[in-house]
């Protein structure tokens, strides 16, 4: 982790610096280079999003998608919030049955290959942060990317962490494993991996727009490429694609906050939302660790079961009203029992893939970008189409294929999150912004159905007053309803904990290793203070600098 701190003299509406936390240090310094040629919060985003597309393969891509929370500073007037629904979408051509073999569910044709992949979104994103919201042509804030594909990048140890998950896979695909490995095996750490594919596909992005991606000779290639390894893509799969923007979830919480975070078809603002309401009325605040710990399960286990309800709001009815509702949220409160964990009843649930990225952004105008974008899996789909440099998602696992089974988690399908053509699946991603009077702060990160909780565990850092070093430090554990059991971090509990937790009737499960890579950042209104910070757990950097223009920085 790397921690920066600057201190200004500047009050309430701008900060008068920039703050940058990334999961890799050439993203954050791609952003970097953008605002330091005029362009604002917006413009460094699109430089971080395509230069994490290309130094983490595993994590996000161009064949990929994610979500966007915009904040826009407007001088003296309260800031307006944007959400940008950059969610991989079902081909037309998908439906219910889509991995049904023989009367069952193959779930690795879910997994890996060509008909695991949605459509991608991150594309149609970039250009439209540049030409909405940007200062700087889309050519200048994708050019760090494309010289980080052309000029390659040193292989480092979570990359190789990923690729050992998936060594299997990326062998199978000729492509990837042209792309990926050397010789077949993993390439060794400090090894420069080039992409001059993937740097002409971004290059004709940054020259064409959206078209350069969605249309034409890409577009061609990008079909065929997936029909022939057994997809079911269109070319007007790619023409219809858009990104949709949404009114952010927002919240109220205690003290002049309000959370402003992920709506459908993200589940995580509303996990979040009411895990911290439902807080509001238990005495969390002085509890010892395993009482709070005890809350915070039981809060978690509460929120978890509600996101069956949810989908894609264009093709399901979200009760994100009632969910959040003070009286609901008041009576699931006073059900938790201080004493005594409640037991999950079974009911219908998801599954989600393990590894995305996220990063934050904030210019010195006080514009600023929380973005959680993934490709599901660790690589994806493990499949590249030839030619073009683009590693594909698999977020069609991301639907529930199996209404009648069960997953890998031990949950059951939701109807509301069932396989249709067009639809974007249910997600946990949760960028998120807390913004009071006196300061604004941005948490985030990656970790599949886990995004939930780690955020809140990071915000009852911040609740509590801690030092932002802390906020991604934190040590983590995790409920999601279904299955009934607590997973926790190494040396996240001591034995004692453990033992006390187990006499409350929780059931827990230590994991092999940790989870997660939080990249928050915030901006004190008071003192004019802005730090940011990276997760430990990861090799991210999170730089705050000043800008020589601060209004060059804003749009």
């Amino acid at each position: 982790m790397v921690l920066f701190v600057l201190i200004s003299a500047a009050w309430a509406q701008s900060p008068g610096k920039a703050a940058i936390a990334t999961a890799h240090p050439q993203a954050s310094e791609a952003g970097r280079d953008i605002l330091a040629q005029g362009g604002n919060a917006f413009d460094a985003a699109v430089a971080i999003g395509a230069a994490l597309a290309v130094v983490e393969p595993y994590g996000s891509g161009l064949g990929g998608g994610g979500f966007f929370l915009l904040r826009q500073s407007n001088g003296e007037s309260p800031a307006r919030y944007r959400f940008l629904d950059a969610r991989e979408r079902a081909p037309l051509a998908a439906h219910a049955d889509l991995y049904r073999r023989g009367g069952r569910v193959e779930r690795a044709l879910s997994l890996d290959g060509a008909l695991a992949a949605a459509i991608p979104g991150l594309p149609a994103a970039l250009v439209e942060l540049a030409e909405r919201y940007g200062r700087l042509p889309l050519q200048s804030s994708l050019a760090p990317a494309i010289r980080l594909a052309r000029q390659g990048f040193a292989v480092d140890r979570i990359y190789r962490q990923r690729a050992a998950f998936r060594l299997g896979a990326l062998r199978d695909d000729p492509e990837s494993a042209r792309l990926f490995l050397v010789d077949g095996e993993i390439p060794a750490e400090g090894h420069r991996l080039r992409q001059p594919e993937l740097a002409d596909t971004l290059q004709r992005l940054a020259d064409e727009g959206r078209d350069g991606f969605y249309a034409g000779a890409n577009a061609a290639r990008l079909v065929a490429g997936v029909r022939a390894a057994g997809g079911v893509w269109s070319r007007e799969d790619l023409a219809r694609y858009r990104v949709v923007d949404r009114e952010p979830l927002r919240f109220r919480l205690a003290h002049q906050r309000e959370l402003i975070g992920a709506p459908p078809p993200s589940a995580g603002g509303v996990a979040l939302a009411q895990s911290l309401g439902m807080l509001e009325h238990l005495p969390w605040r002085n509890a010892d660790r395993v009482q709070r710990s005890h809350y915070v399960v039981e809060v978690l286990r509460r929120a978890y079961r509600d996101r069956a309800l949810l989908g894609d709001p264009d093709f399901v009815a979200n009760p994100v009203e009632r969910l959040l509702a003070p009286d609901y949220l008041r009576r699931l409160a006073a059900g938790i029992d201080r004493e005594r964990a409640t037991p999950s009843v079974p009911a219908r649930g998801w599954r989600e893939g393990d590894h995305t990225t996220h990063f934050a952004v904030m210019d010195a105008a006080g514009n600023a970008v929380a973005a959680t974008l993934s490709i599901n899996l660790p690589f994806g789909a493990a499949f590249s189409v030839p030619g073009s440099g683009v590693l594909l998602n698999d977020e069609m696992d991301d639907f529930a294929a199996d209404l009648q089974g069960s997953n890998a988690y031990g949950l059951s399908g939701s109807p509301a999150n069932a396989i249709a053509a067009g639809k974007r699946p249910l997600s946990s991603m949760s960028p998120t912004f807390i913004e009071s009077p006196d300061e604004l702060a941005s948490f985030g990160t990656p970790g599949g159905s886990r995004i939930p909780s780690m955020v809140l565990l990071a915000v009852l850092e911040y609740l509590d007053g801690r030092p932002i070093a802390r906020w991604p430090a934190a040590p983590r554990f995790h409920h999601q309803f279904l299955p009934d059991v607590v997973q926790y971090e190494p040396n996240a509990f001591t034995p004692e904990e453990i033992d006390q937790l187990r006499q409350r009737g929780h059931r827990l499960k230590a994991l092999d290793a940790a989870y997660g890579n939080q990249q928050v950042l915030r901006w004190d209104k008071r003192s004019g203070e802005v730090e940011a910070a990276s997760d430990p757990r990861g090799i991210g950097t999170a730089p705050v600098f000043p800008v020589e223009d601060a209004e060059r920085s804003g749009r």
